[in-house]
Order: C-alpha cells, then sequence, then structure tokens
C-alpha cells in the first residue's frame, strides 16, 4: 500500500546542544562542555524529517525568520525530502532556538519561540488539503497563534477526511490549559508521554489518567521511555510494550518525535496497532544512537544498519 500523504503543522528552530557539562548551571559562575552541536531541532521539525527518512510522503506547514538559522532549518528539512512550500520565512521575527543542557538520559532546555507563535490556521493550505491523507500537530504549548483555534483546526482536517494526530508536549508555562473534552474527539492518535499526561487530567495515576482521557480521544499512543509505551483503546485493557534498550546511547533529544515517526509511518502504510506500537519503539530507540533528534536518521540506510548492529529485529 502506497503511503498517505502527510501534512505537518508544527514549530521549527534550531538546537543548539551542550552535551558532558561540567556540572549544573549557576549564576556567577560558568561551566564547561566538551562537545557541541548544532542540529535541526523542534518536536515537529524533527518528527517530520525522520518520518520522511523512513519513506512517508510529508510536507511541512510553518513559519521561520529571514536568517541564518531559518535557511539552516529548509536546508535540512529539503535534505530529508521534506516539502517546505508552506513554510513562510517571515522578516519581521527571527528563527527559534532551543539551547538543550544535556546531562545523561536527562536534559535541561531554554527556547526562545520567535517566528514559531506567529503560526496560524489561516497558514494552513485548506483549499488544497484533499491532496493529503493525515494532520499531525505538535508542540501546542508553543504556538501561541494557533492556541485559540485548535479545535477548528482538528474539525476541519477530519471534515476533509484526513487522519490526525497529535504530540501535546511539555507546557513551560505548567498551566496544562488545553481542552481535551472539546479537542480530542476529532484526534484518531493522541500521543502524549507519562509526564504529560499526568498533568493534563492531574491524577497521577497512569490507568486513571488513561481512562480519563479515553472517555474522549480515540487511540492513545503513550511514551514512557526506558519502560516502553502503552496502547489505550477506549473500554480495552491497555497493552503494553516492551521497549528496545541498548548501550550505544548518545542523548534522548526528539526520541519521543522518532516514536511517533515509527507510529505514524506504519499507521499509514495500515499496519496494525500493534505493529505500530513495536516500530515506534524501535525508532525511538534508534533515536538515542545519534546526537540531536535526527543524528540517527541520516538516511534509510543508516536507520536499518543501526537496528541490524544493535537488535535482533528485522523489518
Amino acid at each position: 500500500m502506497k503511503n498517505k500523504k502527510l501534512l505537518v503543522v508544527g514549530e521549527l528552530n534550531v538546537d543548539l546542544i551542550l552535551n558532558k557539562i561540567k556540572g549544573l548551571p549557576t549564576l556567577g559562575e560558568e561551566k564547561l562542555a566538551d562537545t557541541f552541536h548544532i542540529t535541526l531541532g523542534s518536536s515537529s521539525a524533527i518528527f517530520a524529517a525522520n518520518i520522511s527518512t523512513l519513506g512517508t510522503d510529508t510536507t511541512f506547514v510553518g513559519r521561520i525568520g529571514d536568517d541564518n538559522f531559518g535557511r539552516f532549518v529548509l536546508d535540512d528539512l529539503k535534505l530529508k525530502q521534506v516539502n517546505v512550500d508552506h513554510i513562510s520565512v517571515d522578516p519581521s521575527y527571527q528563527t527559534g532556538v532551543t539551547v538543550v543542557m544535556n546531562y545523561d538520559n536527562d536534559r535541561a532546555n531554554v527556547t526562545y519561540c520567535g517566528a514559531m507563535e506567529h503560526l496560524t490556521i489561516e497558514d494552513i493550505p485548506w483549499e488544497s488539503l484533499s491532496k493529503y491523507g493525515h494532520l499531525h500537530l505538535s508542540n501546542y504549548f508553543l504556538q501561541k497563534g494557533l492556541q485559540n483555534d485548535i479545535v477548528e483546526i482538528f474539525r476541519r482536517a477530519k471534515h476533509h477526511g484526513l487522519s490526525t494526530s497529535l504530540d501535546l508536549q511539555v507546557d513551560p508555562d505548567e498551566k496544562w490549559e488545553f481542552d481535551y473534552k472539546s479537542c480530542l474527539p476529532y484526534v484518531d492518535i493522541f500521543l502524549p508521554n507519562e509526564f504529560e499526561l499526568i498533568n493534563l487530567v492531574a491524577d497521577s495515576n497512569i490507568e486513571n489518567a488513561l481512562k480519563e482521557i479515553g472517555n474522549y480521544g480515540n487511540i492513545i499512543a503513550l511514551k514512557q521511555s526506558t519502560k516502553g509505551s502503552i496502547l489505550y483503546i477506549k473500554n480495552q485493557s491497555p497493552q503494553s510494550f516492551a521497549p528496545y534498550l541498548h548501550d550505544r546511547f548518545i542523548d534522548a533529544i526528539g526520541a519521543g518525535d522518532s516514536f511517533n515517526a515509527g507510529f505514524l509511518h506504519q499507521y499509514l502504510k495500515g499496519k496494525s496497532l500493534e505493529k505500530c506500537m513495536d516500530y515506534a519503539n524501535l525508532m525511538g530507540a534508534i533515536n538515542t544512537t545519534g546526537p540531536g533528534g535526527t543524528g540517527a536518521f541520516q538516511n534509510m540506510e543508516s536507520v536499518e544498519k543501526t537496528v541490524k548492529e544493535t537488535f535482533t529485529h528485522t523489518f
């Protein structure tokens, strides 16, 4: 089956990544890092680049500034065969930047949003939406220009016959103001991690939180980092999927986005949800073998090579 075309609506920025930092930052002091990388950043762009590498026809809707970082973003997406015709270059704002400070399996981020905050519902190519089979949106809390219209975006996508997915991501303001009761009925696949799910429903019990979200959503693919993942469908028992563990860890930047890419790549080919979950776990693990969100996804040949060298798994 030929992949359905994918439309990604999301934020765009570069990641400035510091690794092997000599201690935690302290006001008035300076810390040193042993390695530094500049990579394509943002949840949406990492997802788009990696699912395109896997073979899904992908188009991106976003906003960047007229600057070197913006050109870096465009060049990297083009290199991964992502269609960038609907990325607007806005000279009024600078391209977003995230400074990432890595500490083993955890990290601290500082983000300047810039142009990404000014993407609106009007930037989405509604007149040509019939060209696509699926709409994915990520990082709701960083996209101020979309927040008031989030329900309408998914409602329109469903009206046009698209399947849909959403990865909410973390709320930097820690308010978690998202009307999931109104929005999730229009979302086919909801892709949170444990932290996001717990904060969204204000319930630390995972089973209770899944049931609450399941009252309004369809498919929930819950990311659990090194614990694997859980598939939840309303009125069904949660189904757990084992992680792919390895000893080639570089960093975890974008691992959740690669999980999303793996899941949706298989979903858009009509594979079973069980196949989608297993492949999602595998792609999340592959992500952590390279620097940044896209370092492990240079091309499909490199992905297959990493799989063969690291896991007992066949495609």
